[in-house]
């Protein structure tokens, strides 16, 4: 994101704010301008409500058909005494036994190269909402949603379904935090990218009910116009494949006074189809240092409603069945499981677009 020189005032916004108690916190929760006006403004379709401490307990447990529609229900098992036995473990840096981390990075690369052909086929929607905030105000919002689909000839599409007018007043978006929202957010390292990549082992790691490898990746070179991710990524020690992802885009851009930061995120994925993990969430909330001062950014994006387009034909000799196409998830799939929950605390604040 750019810094954008000046303020317009006009653009400032006040949002109105409750109070939401959760176990023994409290915490401030915006209200979005959508829900406004509905009994209390909590509701579940609330983006803003749902990214408090709160609606995050309540997806989180939502998703795994524990409460899907009592939030009470959800708010007793996001008490403290039942998150103590969730949540995330300690790292544990030993070597992994009975396999090495090179075998490992070969296992987990392979296999997302099997969802990034598997995630062509699917259509789905995305939304993103890039905030500025002062203080606990948010004083500017850049918002948009997109379904992905096919045309009748079987070609990919991106169609805006949202998009008001930004009043974003001090940071401005741009190509390379486009880019990144669609690209590197949700982070696939495949066999293709692996050359590209220093990766590290760093130790395994419980993520909620997942037992995961973790490794520390970042770019040999960067080359030029190019972008890259930097972070670690959490790897299930049963399916190989990414589970969550933390770190941020790089490189930042400076050219004299024109600088393009980018903010620090988590991407968080779960298993659609009982196969592949897909992403479905990302949350940055960060402090981009501007020279010409600091900027609060948060970011939210969110992967929705994912279908498999089409169908694979097959084929069955002699009693059993031949892919005659390739099937996406070719592998034994294996039983559904949830990924890790989203940090209840912000992890990487979205980066302002286009520093």
């Amino acid at each position: 994101m750019k810094w954008r020189y000046g303020r317009d005032e006009r653009a400032e916004q006040k949002i109105l704010t409750k109070r939401v108690h959760h176990g023994d916190a409290c915490l401030n929760a915006e209200v979005c301008r959508a829900t406004i006006g509905r009994e209390e403004g909590y509701h579940i379709d609330n983006p803003i409500w749902r990214d408090t401490e709160v609606g995050m307990c309540f997806l989180r447990h939502a998703r795994k058909g524990v409460a899907s529609v009592f939030v009470l229900a959800a708010l007793l098992l996001c008490s403290p005494a039942f998150s103590q036995e969730r949540g995330e473990g300690p790292l544990i840096t030993t070597a992994p036994q009975g396999i090495t981390p090179e075998e490992i990075i070969q296992r987990f690369a392979a296999r997302e190269k099997q969802f990034a052909a598997a995630r062509e086929k699917y259509t789905y929607k995305e939304s993103v909402i890039v905030q500025t905030l002062e203080g606990d105000t948010v004083d500017g919002e850049y918002s948009q949603s997109w379904d992905v689909n096919f045309d009748n000839e079987g070609h990919r599409t991106m169609q805006v379904t949202y998009a008001p007018m930004s009043t974003l007043s001090r940071v401005q978006m741009t190509t390379e935090d486009l880019h990144d929202i669609q690209n590197l957010m949700p982070f696939v390292l495949t066999t293709d990218e692996i050359p590209e990549y220093n990766i590290s082992y760093a130790g395994q790691q419980r993520e909620d009910e997942l037992q995961t490898y973790v490794f520390d990746v970042s770019p040999r070179r960067m080359e030029k116009d190019r972008r890259y991710f930097e972070g670690r990524i959490w790897v299930d020690n049963r399916d190989f494949q990414i589970v969550m992802t933390r770190g941020k885009s790089v490189p930042d851009i400076h050219h004299g006074k024109n600088e393009n930061l980018f903010p620090r995120f988590t991407t968080y994925r779960e298993q659609i189809d009982n196969v592949y993990w897909f992403p479905t969430y990302t949350r940055a909330d960060d402090e981009l240092h501007f020279q010409s001062g600091d900027v609060h950014i948060r970011v939210i994006v969110r992967y929705t409603n994912y279908k498999r387009f089409g169908s694979s034909s097959r084929i069955v000799f002699n009693g059993k069945t031949v892919d005659n196409n390739g099937p996406v998830g070719s592998d034994q799939a294996s039983p559904p499981r949830s990924g890790p929950p989203p940090n209840p605390m912000p992890q990487s604040p979205t980066t302002p677009p286009g520093r």
